[in-house]
């Protein structure tokens, strides 16, 4: 809250996050209860809209919860999707599923065996306009092999039992089809440079790294090179690496030291250019 009443007006084209959850344990990173979050996290609501620019995105990475003792969903952050949406709108909202997440709340899903594994975070796309920058050609996925041959073969234009109709233009080739709203994106990182660097230091890492293949798309997707890409809570810094890597701007804030110290080790082979 202090550092981002630093950071001049209309000046960031993205802020890419993923806050503390509210989860029903207590993390060394901090986190606040589920009956507290929208109020905690409208704290920085209103910077977050000033310090973005006219087109600029919000987008936030936020996990459920479950309600204490009980087999059944908190609703914290779908109240504040409602409250953002006051100040914001909902560009679309995203799902990223984690194939391999545990098998979690252990008590639900592997104990009693009543639920399944939660493996899908919610993530926001907000906008301070009804039309921010994006631009979905910068994120295509490679065509599938029954795509391939369609476009090698040919398609008969006709109406679909649906009633959709089929034009002659599907069958162009635009180098990639259209990512879909669920990114299924492995959060494995056992063996990384990160931690290894981290274990030779010393250095305790941050427990919640979301991978970078999650920024990743949203940096390629809602920015330009040399647009200004900001994280306010960092934690190890990915969303900095990556921005440095497609070669954007970035400003990453993290108020626990230690593991500021730890993302440094995510820079090293850069170390000079960024004046660490």
């Amino acid at each position: 809250l202090d550092l981002i009443k630093l950071v001049p007006d209309e000046s960031i084209n993205l802020i890419m996050t993923s806050p503390p959850f509210a989860l029903q344990r207590k993390k060394e990173y901090g986190n606040v209860s589920a009956d507290e979050y929208v109020d905690w996290f409208m704290e920085f609501a209103d910077d977050f809209y000033r310090v973005l620019r006219p087109d600029g995105s919000l987008v936030i990475d936020i996990g459920g919860t479950w309600l204490r003792g009980k087999p059944v969903r908190s609703l914290y952050h779908f109240e504040l999707l409602l409250a953002l949406c006051k100040k914001f709108y909902l560009a679309q909202d995203f799902y990223w599923y984690n194939p391999s997440k545990l098998p979690t709340p252990a008590e639900w899903v592997t104990v009693r065996r009543i639920r399944v594994k939660d493996a899908v975070n919610h993530v926001w796309w907000l906008a301070k306009s009804e039309n921010p920058k994006a631009d979905n050609r910068k994120v295509l996925k490679p065509y599938s092999d029954s795509m391939r041959q369609l476009l090698k073969n040919g398609y008969k234009a006709r109406r679909r039992p649906s009633g959709h109709d089929i034009s002659t233009k599907f069958r162009k080739d635009n180098k990639g089809a259209i990512p879909p709203n669920l990114l299924a994106i492995a959060n494995t990182e056992s063996n990384s440079y990160y931690l290894r660097r981290c274990r030779e230091a010393g250095i305790k890492p941050h427990p919640a790294r979301f991978p970078s293949g999650l920024p990743e798309f949203f940096i390629r997707f809602l920015t330009d090179e040399d647009d200004l890409v900001l994280d306010p809570f960092a934690g190890s810094c990915v969303t900095g690496e990556v921005a440095e890597m497609l070669n954007r701007q970035w400003i990453c804030f993290e108020i626990i030291e230690e593991y500021l110290e730890g993302a440094k080790f995510r820079f090293e082979h850069s170390v000079e250019g960024l004046g660490l």
